[in-house]
């Protein structure tokens, strides 16, 4: 799961950072609207965290630009405006939760797992590949029922291969999937972790393929391979 942090608090976005990436997601920080814009109409993420008050472009419009494009990602307004219209504005806009600052970070932990599993396709957070299922929200893989020990990095591998089941997943894609733009990724890191989940989830008859030059491709038994 992939998290974009807009937050000109340079004290505050390395906070956040670093406490989201400890809950296992993929976080990304830009610092000021006009990254912020470029960013969304470039790339994907599951969950923005917004501040209002920001340099070159302020966050309503930001907000409002997102939106006008389709992009459907939830929306958390995080900021020091504790005003009624601005959080009125804020959701007429399209944002998905207000949270004012100061704040706790477990109820903005919360907040995030929520809004994530909100903005999953079909409202559900479990994805499946056979006897292989994922719930995406709780963060726990089972095979046959019986749980699945992964680490987070192997959960992210398999939630990148879960969401394109039957698709190639190159390794950037799985990159992308694990790390944020400012995390180091080891030339041999990705394999490492395929290999790992290979072993984990190859005995109860699920199936990923390295395709050579192209990338991994997760099967659920009985599929034939070309």
């Amino acid at each position: 799961m992939r998290i974009l942090i807009v937050e000109d608090d340079p004290v505050l976005a390395d906070g956040l950072t670093r406490s989201l990436r400890q809950t296992d997601f993929a976080v990304d920080c830009v610092s000021d609207g006009a990254q912020a814009d470029h960013v969304l109409a470039s790339q994907n993420y599951d969950l923005v965290i917004l501040d209002l008050g920001l340099p070159k472009i302020e966050g309503f419009e930001i907000l409002r630009r997102l939106r006008r494009r389709g992009s459907r990602v939830p929306v958390l307004i995080l900021t020091a405006r504790d005003v009624l219209e601005d959080r009125v504005k804020g959701l007429d806009l399209g944002a998905d939760d207000y949270l004012t600052k100061p704040f706790d970070l477990p109820e903005l932990e919360a907040r995030v797992r929520a809004l994530i599993r909100r903005g999953q396709s079909g409202g559900s957070s479990v994805l499946s590949c056979g006897p292989l299922t994922l719930d995406t929200s709780g963060r726990r893989a089972m095979l046959h029922g019986e749980p699945i020990e992964l680490s987070a990095r192997e959960l992210g591998v398999l939630e990148a291969l879960m969401m394109r089941s039957g698709r190639v997943v190159n390794k950037e894609q799985l990159a992308e999937q694990l790390y944020g733009w400012d995390e180091e990724v080891g030339a041999n890191a990705i394999e490492v972790y395929v290999h790992r989940l290979r072993k984990k989830v190859e005995p109860g008859g699920v199936s990923i393929r390295t395709i050579r030059g192209l990338g991994y491709l997760l099967e659920k038994p009985g599929h034939a391979p070309d």
